[in-house]
């Protein structure tokens, strides 16, 4: 019996009774109102039964309903029972883009006040902290390092320049050039102004190091320092740079003289060439190991004397220390660094050091060879004055990421700066923070740094 809404029971309005009804019988959808076996007009037809997802036979895919040929995935189940998609109700869990409330965060960048980030350094941060440690004081450490530069390029241009006034006496050749005693001559002028400026290298570059080191110990927060303080404050650890030259120097030279003592001894022994050339190469291989390990386990010494202020064999015990765990990625780096500054530095006195010897060769007359030597020494000068702060850098900054990485003294640094950023400048106490007793557990004794 028809209640008015169609001709036979479960079939919509309009349709006939022989006709089905669409989706299949109605009184098995699940929309049918309660004590009815016939959809309400005012809703739409219901979905097909879905079979469920994942369960053997079922699609992955299913038709939709109201649009022929597309297609929606697996019904998403919330709270409020399953959900066909954002047509059906709301969706739950995070829209794309915000941050999901739980799981995977990514540990926030570490603090960077001044030219290195505070926690453990990688090659990059090293290299980009050297290099920041020249821009952001340029005056303090150019000026420095011009006069260390200069004092090691001029003996190099002199002799350099004698040199070329011998080669050009050969060439245009003037009488007396070749003598019995120009070879003794000679030698004296083409290594004894590089010995010279090895020598004067060796001390000027140890103490340009310690005052740039003092530099970079307030360039990490971001503070600056003049020259004139910065020798204040270094003026007193020259004693102790000096005698690290002394013990260093004695350390790589007594097996030099060694080696030379046996090169003149298997000369005199006439053994045969082969023989002689080997046990010399050996040697020297020897030797470049030798130099190379104790270089290593040394090179935080001056760091370590001037941040410290500790004594000679303190601060050789404590660049030992530093070093221990560290030492084949320490020598990576010297090695990588130096050849960036070797490169650096003999990219930008090639012209000069070209235009001195075209000059020195060339030229008859005195005058011409003062110009080489001038052309020289700027080339070596300005070449050095980049190459010296960067490698000033590189040590201080190993010092630091020693530190770091043994004593974990990136705690240290991060609380200092926090509260120097709080206060909103950089305060000279700030330099006590490198004594050991700064750090929990460091070895020696001075004050921690006050913050005000």
């Amino acid at each position: 019996m028809s209640d008015g809404h169609g001709s036979t029971p479960g079939t919509p309005p309009g349709w006939a009774s022989n006709q089905p009804p669409p989706y299949g019988d109605a009184s098995g959808a699940p929309w049918t109102a309660p004590g009815s076996d016939e959809p309400s007009p005012s809703q739409p037809p219901p979905p097909p039964p879905q079979q469920p997802y994942g369960s053997p036979g079922a699609p992955p895919y299913q038709e939709h309903p109201y649009a022929p040929g597309r297609q929606y995935g697996p019904p998403q189940h919330g709270p409020q029972g399953p959900q066909y998609g954002p047509q059906y109700g709301p969706q739950y869990g995070p829209q794309y883009g915000q941050q999901p409330p739980y799981g995977y965060r990514p540990p926030p960048p570490a603090l960077r006040p001044g030219i290195i980030p505070l926690r453990p350094l990688t090659l990059g941060d090293i290299i980009d902290g050297s290099i920041k440690l020249i821009r952001s004081n340029p005056k303090a450490v150019l000026g420095l390092s011009a006069i260390a530069a200069a004092l090691g390029a001029i003996p190099v241009a002199i002799g350099q320049a004698l040199m070329l006034g011998r080669m050009s006496a050969i060439i245009n050749n003037e009488p007396g050039a070749l003598t019995s005693e120009m070879p003794e001559a000679g030698f004296f002028t083409q290594y004894g102004g590089t010995l010279i400026s090895y020598a004067v290298q060796f001390v000027a570059v140890t103490l340009l190091s310690g005052v740039l080191t003092r530099i970079l110990g307030r360039a990490v927060f971001g503070g600056k320092i003049t020259v004139g303080e910065a020798w204040r404050l270094t003026r007193g650890r020259v004693p102790t740079l000096f005698g690290l030259v002394v013990v260093e120097a004695l350390i790589l030279l007594i097996p030099a003289a060694l080696l030379i003592g046996l090169t003149f001894l298997l000369a005199a022994a006439q053994l045969d060439s082969g023989t002689t050339v080997l046990v010399l190469l050996l040697a020297m291989l020897a030797y470049i190991c030798y130099a190379a390990f104790f270089t290593t386990r040394l090179v935080l010494a001056a760091p370590a004397a001037v941040l410290e202020r500790s004594g000679v064999f303190a601060s050789l015990r404590r660049s030992w220390q530093l070093t221990h765990g560290g030492f084949w990625r320490t020598l990576g780096i010297l090695l990588l660094t130096g050849l960036i500054a070797g490169l650096v530095g003999t990219v930008i006195s090639f012209p000069f050091t070209l235009a001195g010897g075209m000059a020195g060769v060339f030229g008859l007359s005195v005058g011409a060879r003062i110009l080489a030597a001038v052309l020289i020494a700027v080339g070596g000068t300005i070449g050095a004055m980049i190459t010296y702060p960067f490698q000033a850098g590189v040590s201080g900054l190993l010092y630091a990421d020693r530190r770091m990485r043994v004593e974990a003294f990136d705690l240290v640094l991060q609380t200092a700066a926090i509260e120097q950023q709080r206060q909103g400048w950089v305060h000279s106490s700030a330099d006590d923070l490198w004594l050991p007793s700064s750090t929990p557990g460091g070895p020696g004794q001075g004050a921690p740094w006050s913050g005000h």
